[in-house]
């Protein structure tokens, strides 16, 4: 017969099998929630999907070879002000690569349209929980100054640049390195927002246009991407080939607009 210490030994094994059980299940449990967060991951940062975060190898690779291209460009956009559409400048097949980054002078801060292939690894995983888009232009941004001022958009010296908007010519002058001329400058006068002049830098103006004319937005040719990285160090240099050359284009108030 058991007897009463017998009986509170017995309980007291009971206990230590059942926390002992308890434990080894906690324990599973942690190493199955500790894969799956591993798989999270490796699923929303791996270089295999979409939206894994893209490698400047993996970014260049994915657009073909092209040397330049006299091809308009998609009508796709890149960046907006306010209701202001800063449409791609050149054609698709041409790009190397969309980098944004700041500037030190009046540029109007630029909203990028698409999604930051640089972007840190938190906010990738919360747009991945959250069910963000990914849809759009693949974006970098650059070092340097901070901010999106800047628009580059990576292309190939003799690649044809179009206007990114539609509007009229309200300057043209040369772009100055070091006191020498290399390039020129183009600054429209968009339709659809008058306060504002979109500038664009690092081409060769073509002979045809003239303060005054009437550009339209992937139709009207403004020259050719000129090869700037041979004279300065170019911030899209870190994730494009062909030494980062590009064509920049900012916004800036126009004169008299500004209060």
């Amino acid at each position: 017969m058991a007897t009463p210490r017998s009986r509170q030994a017995a309980r007291l094994r009971a206990r230590r099998r059942r926390a002992q059980q308890r434990a080894r299940r906690l324990a599973v449990i942690g190493i199955v929630a500790a894969l799956a967060l591993v798989t999270l991951l490796l699923t929303a940062f791996g270089s295999g999907g979409p939206d894994g975060p893209l490698t400047a190898a993996q970014t260049v690779t994915a657009v073909p070879a092209v040397a330049a291209s006299d091809a308009p460009p998609d009508p796709e956009v890149l960046a907006t002000v306010s209701n202001l559409s800063i449409r791609l400048p050149v054609a698709a097949a041409a790009v190397t690569a969309v980098g944004f980054h700041g500037s030190a002078g009046d540029a109007i801060e630029l909203q990028p349209v698409g999604h930051q292939a640089n972007e840190g690894l938190l906010a990738r995983l919360w747009r991945r929980i959250a069910g963000a888009g990914a849809g759009g232009p693949v974006w970098y941004q650059l070092d340097g100054a901070p901010g999106t001022d800047v628009l580059d958009v990576g292309a190939a010296p003799g690649t044809d640049v179009y206007s990114p908007v539609d509007g009229t010519i309200v300057a043209i002058s040369d772009e100055i390195i070091d006191a020498r001329a290399y390039g020129s400058r183009i600054d429209v006068r968009p339709s659809a927002a008058p306060a504002v002049v979109v500038s664009l830098s690092h081409l060769r103006a073509d002979p045809s246009l003239a303060v005054g004319s009437s550009v339209l937005a992937g139709t009207t040719k403004l020259g050719a991407v000129v090869d700037m990285a041979a004279v300065e160090q170019q911030a899209l240099a870190a994730v494009a080939r062909d030494r980062g050359n590009n064509v920049a284009i900012e916004v800036h108030p126009a004169a008299g607009s500004l209060p």
